[in-house]
């Protein structure tokens, strides 16, 4: 139960800072769009680096040198990318966007979740490398990754539900407008973050 707990605190607080996946998935919380699917893509993928760090797949990234560099560069590329994006929608601002409003199909909220995800370097060093490093302290690796893994199921479901509390306050467009701002400049500070290690 120790294992456990003690992966679910430091899975929990690995997650819980405003990154670009949880800025995508409260936007679509938001708009309620596809939440399930979003929030469920989250963490199965969060699932899947958790149980490759503590089966001890952090070693490869630090076999091969130059994998962690294209990885951070692959991921501010589409960092930047996606902010430019997200910041020409907020400047736009005529869209009246409104919660329960659609927000595009399936497959390309699943393809954005996706590759802010697995694009992320970030994603590799926390949950990979450093939740990988942690476990091998206990004894129980396994409860330790279930801990980490249940983490990720509570905050992504509980991040892209309970983001309709916030719904009266962006029935307004200038609030969308405002969470765009905050939502491009949070990628790319990401973006420059990682392109300046």
């Amino acid at each position: 139960m120790t294992a456990a707990l003690a992966g679910f605190a430091l899975g929990f607080s690995l997650i819980l800072a405003i990154g670009a996946q949880n800025a995508f998935v409260l936007r679509q919380g938001l708009l309620r769009s596809h939440v399930f699917a979003v929030s469920l893509t989250c963490a199965l993928s969060d699932a899947i680096l958790i149980a490759a760090g503590v089966a001890g797949f952090g070693a490869l990234t630090q076999a091969i040198p130059g994998l962690e560099f294209a990885m951070r560069l692959l991921g501010a590329a589409f960092l930047i990318w996606y902010g430019a994006r997200t910041l020409q929608s907020a400047w736009r601002g005529g869209q009246a966007m409104q919660a329960g409003q659609a927000a595009g199909s399936l497959r390309k909220a699943l393809l954005t979740c996706l590759a802010l995800t697995w694009l992320n370097p970030h994603v590799y060093l926390d949950t990979v490398i450093l939740l990988g490093a942690v476990s091998a302290q206990y004894d129980n690796r396994l409860a330790f990754a279930l801990g980490a893994m249940t983490a990720s199921f509570v905050f992504f479901f509980s991040l892209g539900y309970g983001a309709r509390f916030l719904a009266p306050l962006f029935a307004r467009p200038r609030a969308w407008q405002v969470l765009d701002v905050i939502i491009g400049l949070v990628m790319w500070a990401i973006a420059a973050k990682l392109l300046l290690m």
